[in-house]
């Protein structure tokens, strides 16, 4: 009986993992190149550090083990698969604090779980690449521009090398949103903040009633915070729009000052990809400055592909504290849809550039010597299962999308066009567009 597939738990065919691991390595030498340090951490953490941000014990998967004590469920040590990478990098600087060097910057790919209802762009199990600058105590205000530069131009790479659609970066600060709830004179900024986020579910007049039957204020109270709520600029033009509202509060000036910096930079560093919003509210009890969420066009559907922010307290042991900012791009929200509608592929299967053709199995021998003198030049190759007829050979590589092969005679063939042509193993070498398998976008 065919197995069936468990829901929420994508596996890609061998073509879509290639497409896969073509996206991972670009993303790492992006990161790369900004000097971001690759780590990976244990799959499991304590249900203490899980739960520890806020009520989430329904999205994580508990891990005991079969045969494990049953009197040890309650001892306080049982272990959850992490949901993101943000929780186990916190616990991972503060054990190795004393071994990095800071500010610590670090890329980190590697899977995640949820236990939430699937459906496209929400998996179960899936790929996260995130990055994030930490510093010791005290961290500068440029890394929230670095971060968001950084994540836009591998996103950027993403859509020029492979084709996959392009991306817009939404941009508010929350001291900004702060300033200005409490420039209206509101205490718990974080009950309007609250209600606010609701704005793209419910629609504005819904959020106004909130606002005013729930917080208590004024119509024309709530009428500021909506209008600020719906801002939006590429360039600069927001602060004016924002003063415009006639709320003062140093905390909103201080907030306006940070966000039109990022959005100045990334205009100057990848045009046309970041907006301020001043909708954004992000992790409503977790970011303390800038926040950033990601969509992709013509997936706006999934939501954010891709997000962040500033926090003044990654970890803390009492005596220092780490504040950092980071982004996470979710990896297989981005691929699996794109993978699944065949509009991104590879063009073959396997990594394969040449099969040598076997003529028969007393001659493997040569072949397989053949074969050691193109890998030793970097020609991913292969030999044939079987002495076959050449003609069935050839088919078989035809199948698999290898785009060579090559003769006892010391001749090798491209069996796309049918050209035939002398070679020696030592020197020749495939166009480069050849050598490993494409990545691109289908229509």
């Amino acid at each position: 009986m065919r197995p069936k597939p468990l829901s929420g738990f994508p596996e890609f065919l061998p073509n879509g993992r290639i497409v896969e691991q073509a996206v991972l390595d670009s993303l790492r030498q992006t990161f790369e190149l900004h000097g971001f340090a690759s780590v990976e951490t244990r799959a499991v953490e304590t249900m203490d550090a899980l739960t520890r941000k806020g009520d989430i014990t329904k999205e994580v998967y508990v891990v005991r083990r079969l045969h494990a004590d049953p009197a040890g469920a309650a001892s306080g040590d049982d272990l959850g698969l992490h949901f993101d990478l943000t929780v186990p990098f916190a616990r991972y600087v503060q054990e190795n604090a004393g071994h990095l060097a800071f500010p610590f910057r670090r890329y980190q790919i590697q899977k995640v779980w949820r236990g939430e209802r699937p459906q496209e762009g929400r998996y179960r199990e899936f790929c996260q690449a995130d990055i994030d600058i930490v510093g010791e105590n005290t961290l500068a205000a440029h890394h929230d521009i670095e971060v968001a530069v950084v994540m836009l131009e591998a996103l950027e790479r993403l859509h020029t090398e492979f084709g996959l659609p392009p991306v817009v970066m939404h941009v508010n600060n929350r001291k900004l949103a702060e300033g200005f709830y409490r420039g209206l004179g509101v205490e718990d900024h974080m009950a309007v903040l609250q209600r606010v986020d609701k704005l793209d579910k419910i629609g504005p007049d819904a959020v106004r009633a909130l606002l005013v039957d729930e917080l208590g204020m004024s119509g024309e109270a709530a009428d500021k915070c909506l209008a600020l709520a719906t801002i939006q600029s590429a360039d600069t033009s927001f602060v004016e729009r924002v003063r415009a509202l006639g709320v003062e509060h140093p905390l909103l000036e201080e907030g306006l000052v940070s966000l039109a910096e990022v959005v100045t930079a990334a205009a100057a560093a990848v045009p046309g990809r970041l907006v301020a919003d001043l909708k954004i509210a992000r992790g409503l009890d977790y970011y303390t400055g800038t926040v950033y969420e990601t969509e992709m066009a013509g997936f706006e559907s999934l939501g954010s592909i891709c997000s962040g922010g500033r926090y003044d307290a990654l970890a803390t042991d009492g005596k220092r504290t780490w504040p950092g900012v980071g982004i996470s791009v979710g990896v297989t929200r981005i691929l699996a849809p794109l993978i699944a509608r065949g509009q991104l592929v590879a063009s073959r299967s396997v990594p394969t550039c040449v099969l040598v053709a076997v003529d028969a199995e007393e001659t493997r021998g040569a072949a397989l010597g053949v074969a050691a003198q193109l890998r030793a030049r970097g020609i991913p190759t292969e030999v044939a299962p079987k002495a076959d007829k050449f003609g069935k050979q050839i088919r078989y590589a035809d199948r698999r999308g290898i785009p060579y092969v090559w003769f006892s005679d010391g001749s090798v063939k491209d069996i796309r066009s049918g050209e035939q042509v002398a070679a020696d193993p030592t020197i020749w070498t495939p166009p480069a567009a050849d050598l490993l398998p494409g990545v691109g976008r289908q229509a």
